[in-house]
């Protein structure tokens, strides 16, 4: 098993605390007009909220490999159950969040959640905001909606 050596906080030049050591990916699932959100466990850091499965990059992984196994851990999915489309880099200059988008195909469930999943919802992707997000995925979200090509 390869070594976690991405957790930890981060004081970043923008004034916040980030968790990854590395920076952090997280993967946002596309299905036709919908994308794959994550309820967060309240006991987490910003519990309570909607966003993508996703944390800290560990120093030997590509920011796609980090992303698809928080997927794998947090939401159960299945990694041939998608393709990857393109990334959307949040930088800090020193640190980075990186969104991996891919479409999932029509198969693609999530399985067994893990403590820090209440629920995973498909979700319409003009009905995404009307939920309370993750207040970074909230920010990203303006940037990658108009990124999203819908492929069918």
């Amino acid at each position: 098993m390869a070594v976690r050596d991405g957790d930890g906080w981060v004081d970043c030049a923008c004034l916040s605390r980030h968790w990854g050591l590395h920076g952090a990916a997280g993967l946002l699932l596309i299905r036709q007009e919908e994308v794959l959100l994550q309820l967060r466990a309240p006991w987490v850091h910003n519990g309570g909220t909607w966003g993508i499965p996703g944390g800290a990059r560990d120093s030997h992984e590509s920011w796609t490999e980090a992303a698809i196994r928080e997927a794998v851990e947090e939401i159960g999915i299945t990694p041939g159950s998608l393709t990857l489309i393109r990334d959307y880099i949040d930088d800090h200059s020193t640190w980075s969040y990186v969104t991996v988008i891919a479409q999932a195909f029509d198969d693609l469930t999530p399985g067994e959640l893990n403590h820090e999943t209440m629920e995973v919802r498909w979700v319409a992707m003009d009905d995404v905001e009307s939920l309370p997000l993750h207040q970074s995925f909230a920010k990203s979200w303006r940037s990658i909606r108009p990124l999203i090509q819908i492929r069918n």
